[in-house]
């Protein structure tokens, strides 16, 4: 379904605030700190504002390699910068290189979701590699709720038809899919016992927690891979379909990762004699008729290796497969997927300055970022006594001390750490409005925005 060009276009009402409180400029413009001293004027007359194109374009590479938003304030220092280099706006999502990877969502607490009337439209992000705060206008939450992250891209579901959109939250640029309806028919025949009976807002249960995977053909269109892990299916469609296809296949999986355009899945064992296994699900291809090809075991993990539960984590442009390494669960290990694929089970002895932050979904966090409660060489994980957070140093083999708070029973509001605020980007549904959960009553869903009890 197209959009008018007012919705289509949200950037127009994008703004990019450095949280230090600087002046706000529209679009993906630079602070004020990031343009050279003497700018303007002065600049014109400078050697720099006459560098070599061609040299200004592989300087502005390595620096887009790094992070985009160094990319965006590189642009900004001068005129002859700017138009010598690719603008990002518009190339947001079909061009990889102008993803957002190292960004995330960040939670505001307090019960703020994104498109809360408090926040006035402003969206906190956080770079997990950096520490660096930016805050954007994004109107868009007002009637779109987040379902996903994939590349620091934002997987939107709309309340007025559930269709899905593909949004870069700094360019503005959007790519929309077709609507989540389209999934109901599969959803009631692939699940005739379905509780409550086949209402939309039970159906969406099915529909919900998802992991997303998309990847961009030569030809620009943009293919997503939605892992239903309620399911054990994957749904997929492309920027050209009208509706969306279920895999025939079925595939009970304990955790799920989204790297480079493929989805990861962990099968796990919880009979001593048998292997815990990881998948991998390629997305569609035309000369396979578009269909969605059976998922590829790619390494068994045998149960005195690493035992339940078995963790995927994106860490320097690498999968880490981490788990405990017995029942008792006094010890754990990381391995790089790689080294399992050729059955190299050699643990990894050190993550560096990594700590992986473990929960439904993981991350990985620099200690670099100067945040004081991150410590390197760490996982970071709910403690099984109490909810707490507490850290696995893999360097020394031990424990820290659970750290103030609980993460188990609810979301933290006011954290005392910061990292209890970053650990809450793992547990998505207790900061995004259209996906809430109430202990007593179960699921609650906004459904033509409404909201809607489910099961």
């Amino acid at each position: 379904m197209s959009l008018p060009d007012s919705q289509k276009r949200p950037s127009a009402q994008c703004s990019l605030i450095a949280c230090s409180g600087r002046k706000r400029r529209r679009g993906l413009t630079a602070p004020a700190s990031a343009v050279a001293p003497g700018a303007g004027t002065a600049v014109s007359s400078s050697p720099w504002a006459s560098m070599n194109e061609d040299l200004l374009r592989l300087i502005a590479s390595r620096v887009l390699a790094g992070d985009l938003l160094d990319y965006v304030r590189f642009r900004a220092v001068c005129p002859h910068w700017r138009s010598s280099t690719v603008c990002p706006r518009g190339r947001g999502v079909t061009d990889p290189r102008f993803h957002p990877r190292r960004w995330m969502m960040l939670p505001e607490g307090h019960g703020l979701y994104p498109g809360h009337g408090k926040l006035r439209g402003y969206i906190r992000f956080f770079n997990l590699y950096t520490g660096r705060f930016v805050r954007v206008k994004l109107p868009v939450f007002r009637d779109h709720c987040v379902m996903d992250s994939v590349d620091g891209l934002l997987v939107l579901r709309r309340d007025q038809d559930m269709a899905v959109r593909l949004f870069h939250p700094f360019t503005g640029d959007v790519v929309d899919l077709p609507s989540l309806a389209t999934l109901l028919p599969h959803v009631i025949n692939n699940n005739q016992d379905l509780p409550g009976g086949s209402h939309p807002v039970h159906c969406f249960y099915y529909l919900g927690g998802v992991c997303t995977s998309f990847s961009v053909s030569a030809a620009g269109v943009i293919t997503v891979m939605f892992a239903l892990h309620r399911m054990g299916r994957v749904a997929f469609a492309t920027s050209q379909d009208q509706q969306w296809r279920l895999s025939t296949w079925t595939l009970e999986y304990y955790k799920s990762l989204s790297f480079r355009g493929k989805l990861y899945m962990v099968r796990m064992s919880f009979i001593p004699e048998q292997n815990s296994d990881i998948f991998r699900v390629d997305p569609p291809q035309e000369e396979q008729g578009g269909s969605l090809p059976e998922p590829k075991l790619i390494a068994s993990i045998p149960t005195d290796k690493l035992t339940y539960p078995i963790f995927l984590t994106e860490c320097d442009s690498q999968i880490l497969v981490a788990g405990y390494t017995g029942r008792l669960r006094s010890h754990m290990q990381v391995h790089r997927l790689e080294d399992l694929t050729l059955e190299k089970f050699i643990p990894v002895k050190s993550i560096g300055n990594k700590a992986l932050l473990i929960e439904d979904r993981s991350l990985s966090v620099s200690s670099n970022a100067a945040l004081p409660s991150v410590v390197g060489d760490t996982i970071v994980l709910p403690s099984l006594k109490d909810g707490s957070l507490t850290q696995y140093h893999l360097g020394t083999n031990s424990w820290s001390r659970p750290m103030d708070g609980c993460i188990r029973t609810g979301p933290v509001f006011g954290p005392c750490c910061l990292i209890y605020h970053i650990y809450t980007c793992c547990r998505r549904e207790f900061w995004n409005k259209g996906q809430l959960y109430n202990r007593r009553k179960g699921c609650k869903w906004r459904v033509n925005g409404k909201w809607r009890l489910g099961v």
